[in-house]
């Protein structure tokens, strides 16, 4: 899925790709308006999205309500480096939510294509080229 980068003022850089718009931008601290989340926080955003899809669909799938059912999310820094070194995802559930599925429901957040991306993670070629505006 090919994506366009554009910067549509101030700190703001946009992702387009099919009819989406991801916006970003900087705090103010950093030179923007807050306007929107930063690209950091929006990749890390899609950790916990692309895990929940799957717990989503677990719950589909056995009819089960995902009323009560959340995700927490904590990344936890290298403080040498500064670095995100572990990323926490736990599944909050209700009293309700059947204990047999607890297992199977952490099996099926560990199957997230982000998380994959992750632990194998693509080169990246980076380069520039002038183009007629």
């Amino acid at each position: 899925m090919e994506m366009i980068i554009d910067f549509p003022e101030g700190a703001r850089v946009d992702a387009h790709f099919g009819p989406y718009t991801v916006m970003t931008d900087q705090p103010p601290a950093g030179g923007g308006t807050g306007s929107a989340p930063t690209p950091f926080a929006v990749f890390l955003s899609s950790i916990g999205t692309c895990a929940g899809i799957y717990v989503l669909g677990f719950c589909r799938q056995r009819g089960i309500s995902t009323e009560g059912i959340r995700i927490v999310q904590t990344p936890i820094a290298n403080p040498l480096t500064g670095m995100i070194s572990e990323i926490k995802l736990e599944i909050q559930v209700p009293p309700e939510f059947p204990e047999k599925y607890y297992a199977s429901l952490v099996k099926s957040a560990e199957l997230c294509a982000v998380k994959k991306h992750l632990q194998d993670p693509p080169s990246f070629d980076i380069a520039t080229k002038m183009v007629e505006v």
